[in-house]
């Protein structure tokens, strides 16, 4: 039986994992993904909005001649930290059943060759992030084949027409890679301005884009429906129909929090918010951890590297003390 499991190779998920071994404890951690997956589904160019050193973990420093890293940078970063640590890790493995048990829990997986693994651990450690949930639309045609959640490079979309429904970061960012490589572009703001959360250096740029007529920006708006040509949407009281080859749907997403439902970990009616001890990031189930943005409530965006990589040392903390505390029972 293994004494920690964590399930999550993310940064938050690598941080409790390398405070966990400076305590002697060697945790194992099970992605379904690759190596800190959700950085790797980031956009192809992106640059990251904090400084290095807010996103290093483990006491490892983040070396970039760059006043903010880039999301390359970032993914050789936290491959050193694995690798440097040398953290057991078992990469693109789902986790489809989840157990509590007498002495701790069940984890049931399956490879990618479709393989099922069965694991039982002391403490188990959710650190499974949101990247994977984006948020919906709820409209009609929201499941076509030219709709996507996740925006990786322009060029593919080059002569096209093509719009982003968003306000924030990614869907500012997206539009100026598009209208670079000679996209048409229309972004749906269903909000009449911008996320406040829109990077200072950014905004002007966008929107004297916007204003010279380079990107097309509806505010106050909402899709209403998307076919396979166009897109309908409802702004200033009518409905517009846009000619349209392909959209992005750049809402955010949310947290996955089946698995500690299926645990019986309870939920804070007030906040969303799994109920949690915050000096050890403990659940309500004794041995469950959680880690990163799981952890927030209705508002996923509040929890992020900067903030969640310090669960680590807390969870690492909580499980030293607790596992002591029963080989001394």
């Amino acid at each position: 039986m293994e004494q920690v499991i964590i399930i999550g190779a993310g940064p938050c998920g690598l941080a409790a994992a390398v405070e966990l071994k400076k305590r002697g404890i060697d945790p194992l951690l099970i992605e379904k993904g690759t190596l800190v997956n959700s950085i790797y589904r980031y956009p192809t160019f992106m640059i990251f909005h904090s400084t290095p050193d807010r996103l290093e973990i483990g006491d490892i420093p983040f070396s970039t001649p760059n006043e903010k890293p880039t999301r390359i940078e970032a993914l050789q970063y936290y491959r050193l930290v694995a690798s440097r640590n040398r953290l057991r890790i078992q990469l693109y493995e789902s986790v489809y059943h989840v157990e509590k048990e007498a002495e701790g829990f069940l984890i049931r997986t399956t490879d990618r060759f479709q393989e099922t693994h069965e694991y039982r651990c002391k403490n188990l450690v959710m650190a499974t992030g949101y990247f994977d949930n984006p948020n919906r639309l709820n409209v009609p045609g929201e499941n076509l084949e030219k709709v996507s959640s996740f925006f990786t490079e322009a060029h593919p979309y080059a002569g096209m027409k093509v719009a982003l429904i968003g306000g924030n970061n990614s869907a500012v960012d997206a539009a100026m890679d598009l209208e670079r490589a000679g996209a048409d572009v229309t972004v749906i703001c269903r909000k009449p301005e911008l996320s406040d959360r829109v990077k200072a250096w950014t905004r002007p740029i966008f929107e004297s884009l916007a204003e010279k007529g380079r990107i097309h920006v509806l505010y106050s708006a909402e899709v209403q429906e998307i076919r396979e040509k166009e897109v309908l949407v409802r702004v200033d009281g009518e409905t517009k129909t846009l000619e349209n080859d392909f959209v992005f749907s750049l809402i955010g997403f949310r947290p996955d929090r089946a698995m500690l439902q299926a645990l019986g970990a309870k939920t804070n009616p007030q906040t969303g918010e799994p109920v949690h001890d915050s000096s050890t990031m403990e659940t309500n189930v004794p041995g469950l951890y959680i880690a990163g943005v799981i952890a927030s409530g209705e508002h996923a965006n509040a929890i992020f590297i900067e903030n969640g990589r310090d669960h680590g040392k807390l969870i690492a903390d909580g499980i030293a003390k607790r596992l002591s505390t029963k080989s001394s029972d």
